[in-house]
């Protein structure tokens, strides 16, 4: 897919991280942008918007009537997007079962938390995909024959997920799951699929922990031995949706890192 201003995509959780750089570059290359994040983003959200010249929309995607009206919006501005690429997510950490440390009591994963997880980064993702896919196919092909490309965000946790990270990988491992199939079930409207498994990478919420932990993190990544930049993730989303016969495939962005037990 040719990346121009004739084309348009939105981006959900665009506001900051890998979401921002994709969003980024993709206005870089002219395509209009608009940026979905949750309303609590939204002054962040707009300068970026404002920045690239795109559209920000408040938009949280555990929910129907805000996605419906974020891409009101968003076609609105920009006309029926071409391209989504989903960066909206987010984890917790507890063990399955265990013993509370001070008490002794044992206790289980609130499932309540684990639902959550799953409503976000799972069904979040598809319900984005769903509703994006159904507008795609209102649209010719352009003239290299693609209607729409999709990229989904997971996590090396999909594959190799570290004790207390059950809910995270489950929802993460969804998401490549459901990659292949609904890169079939869109193949002959000419809308691909793709997923990108992304490892330890230099996100807002990672620069939040301390120093000694971001070292000790970079150092457990074989090569390089640092943590990913946002802009790296930007570029395989790019590749993904510019690359006609990239369909269908889930890959790593880790630095060949397999994650430890803890």
């Amino acid at each position: 897919m040719k990346l121009d201003s004739s084309v348009s995509a939105v981006v959900t959780g665009g506001a900051s991280g890998l979401g921002e750089a994709t969003a980024r570059a993709l206005a870089a290359k002219g395509v209009k942008v608009a940026i979905f994040d949750l309303e609590r983003q939204t002054e962040r959200g707009e300068a970026v918007a404002k920045d690239i010249g795109g559209i920000f929309c408040a938009v949280n995607v555990t929910s129907d009537d805000e996605v419906d009206a974020g891409f009101v919006k968003a076609r609105a501005a920009n006309g029926q997007e071409r391209i989504l690429v989903n960066c909206a997510g987010t984890g917790n950490a507890a063990k399955t079962a265990g013993r509370d440390k001070t008490t002794g009591a044992i206790k289980h994963f609130p499932l309540a938390n684990f639902d959550m997880i799953i409503q976000i980064n799972l069904i979040g993702t598809f319900r984005c995909i769903a509703k994006s896919a159904a507008g795609m196919l209102t649209l010719d092909p352009t003239e290299d024959g693609d209607r729409g490309a999709i990229v989904n965000t997971a996590s090396v946790a999909a594959e190799d997920g570290q004790m207390g990270q059950a809910a995270y990988s489950a929802s993460k491992g969804g998401v490549v799951g459901m990659t292949l199939p609904i890169a079939r079930d869109l193949a002959s409207e000419a809308i691909r699929v793709n997923t990108i498994l992304p490892g330890i990478f230099n996100t807002p919420l990672m620069q939040g922990a301390p120093e000694a932990v971001k070292a000790a993190l970079a150092a457990s990544v074989p090569y390089p031995k640092r943590l990913g930049h946002a802009d790296e993730y930007a570029s395989l989303a790019l590749e993904m949706i510019q690359n006609g016969y990239f369909n269908g495939e889930d890959v790593r962005l880790d630095g060949s890192i397999r994650m430890a037990p803890r």
